[in-house]
Order: structure tokens, then C-alpha cells, then sequence
């Protein structure tokens, strides 16, 4: 048994022991979410259109995170459509950005591992790095959409009476809170995957001005900061929409007591 299985076990165990169903679930949507990445890296290497790949994969994902992480179908959809929405839009500014900043491709770095292979393998760079980017930040959207819908769903739960600008106003509390430990948690993630490659740039003398121009840098800058406008529009957006859906299902539960009282 390899070190690799051994984890995926442990994992698998703590998150049943844990998290019971739901943790059961959010284990398979790990699992899925791994082998649609794996397919499409697959789909690409076939050269399949990447921009096509990437609208299609783009719910797929969503979906997956979501449905398995929550429990609730009216939560679930409300997260699914806020999510899906700020990612057509953090998709917008990432084509846009990496159309200014022209960091596609492979830098310097990657030389001495390439030696004697071809670096034009007859795929679209900027669009993969699009697709990377836009990938990478739909984890931290639909983390955001799931916390912001557990929490409200806790509140629903505990005070099924409560009033839609009740809901918005605990929802923007739990907001704050999302959007410090997100913001965090990808920064931190950021320095973590990179501490070997700034350590590397110091010790070989790299000015400030080579640091931020040098493309492994500026694509995972790119990255964190699209991370971070995801999530910043994804809590409030989700706020409205999940407070929207929860006022208007307690109305319709209302309507119902009163039409089986009558």
C-alpha cells in the first residue's frame, strides 16, 4: 500500500467519523472533482476546443462541490446559481487580465526539465492558463457559497419564523467571518506552495522588479487575487439570493398551514 492510498483511507475515515452522511459525501465529491480535473487534462491533451471544455466543466464542478456538500435542495440551488453566476463573472476578468498581463506559457525555470523536448506542443497557452485560473478559483467560490449556506441554513433551522432582512442581516454577520478566514486560508495556501520558489529567487539574487515580472510569480499572484474577488462577491451575492429563497419557501410553508387549518 502506497503512502498516497494509506491518506485517502485515513481521510476517508475521519471525514465518516466526523462528518457521518454528509462527510461520507463531501469524500465522493473530492473523489469526483479529482477525476474531472484528470479528464480534463485528458480532454486538452486530445486537443478538444479548451474553451468548450472549460463552459462545460465549469457546472459540472460547481455541482459537485455543492449538491454533496449540502443537505438542503433550496440552499443548494440558491449557492449553485450565486456561485455559477460569479464565476461567469470572475471568468470575464480573467480573460481580460491574462490578455494584459501575456504571463502564459513557460518560464525560464522550467528549462533544464524540458531539455530536448518540444515546448510547442500545439496547444493554446493563454487558454490554458485561463482555464487554470478559472479552475483554481472555483474551490474558493464554492467553499464561500457552502459556508455562507450552512450557516443561514443553522438560523433557519433554529428560528424557522425569522424574517428575510433578519436572515440578510445574520447572513452579512457570517459573511465577515467568511471572508477573513477565506482570504486566510488562500493566502496562506499561496506562501505555503511557494515559500521553495521565493526562497530560490533570493538566493539567486532576483531583483524586485524580476520577482514580479517572472511568470510563475505574476500567474499565481493572478490566481489568488481572482480567489479573492470571487469570494468577495460570492458572499454577498449569495447572502441575497439564499435569503430570497429561504423567506420565500417559509411563505409558502405558511400558506400551507393555513389552507390545511382551513
Amino acid at each position: 500500500m502506497s503512502t498516497l492510498i494509506a491518506l485517502i483511507i485515513v481521510l476517508a475515515v475521519l471525514m465518516t467519523i466526523v462528518g457521518g452522511e454528509t462527510g461520507i459525501r463531501s469524500f465522493f465529491s473530492v473523489l469526483i472533482n479529482t477525476l474531472l480535473l484528470i479528464l480534463v487534462a485528458m480532454l486538452i491533451s486530445w486537443g478538444i476546443n479548451i474553451a468548450i471544455i472549460t463552459l462545460i466543466f465549469i457546472p459540472l464542478k460547481l455541482a459537485t462541490i455543492i449538491y454533496l456538500g449540502t443537505h438542503d435542495y433550496v440552499v443548494a440551488k440558491n449557492s449553485f446559481i450565486s456561485a455559477f453566476i460569479v464565476c461567469l463573472l470572475v471568468s470575464l476578468l480573467i480573460l481580460g487580465c491574462e490578455w494584459l498581463a501575456q504571463a502564459a506559457g513557460l518560464g525560464p525555470e522550467a528549462g533544464e526539465v524540458l531539455v530536448g523536448l518540444s515546448q510547442m506542443p500545439g496547444l493554446s497557452y493563454p487558454m490554458i492558463a485561463v482555464t487554470v485560473a478559472i479552475f483554481s478559483t472555483l474551490g474558493a467560490i464554492a467553499e464561500a457559497a457552502v459556508a455562507m449556506s450552512s450557516g443561514l441554513l443553522e438560523i433557519k433551522k433554529h428560528h424557522p419564523e425569522i424574517t428575510r432582512k433578519e436572515l440578510e442581516a445574520s447572513g452579512t454577520s457570517i459573511g465577515n467571518d467568511v471572508l477573513g478566514t477565506a482570504m486566510n486560508t488562500i493566502l496562506f495556501g499561496m506562501f505555503g506552495s511557494f515559500l521553495s520558489l521565493f526562497l530560490w529567487y533570493f538566493r539567486l539574487g532576483y531583483t524586485f522588479g524580476e520577482i514580479v515580472n517572472e511568470k510563475l510569480f505574476v500567474n499565481e499572484a493572478l490566481i489568488i487575487l481572482y480567489s479573492l474577488i470571487g469570494v468577495l462577491l460570492t458572499v454577498p451575492f449569495s447572502t441575497f439570493l439564499l435569503a430570497r429563497g429561504m423567506s420565500n419557501e417559509n411563505e409558502v410553508n405558511n400558506e400551507d398551514r393555513k389552507s390545511n387549518s382551513n
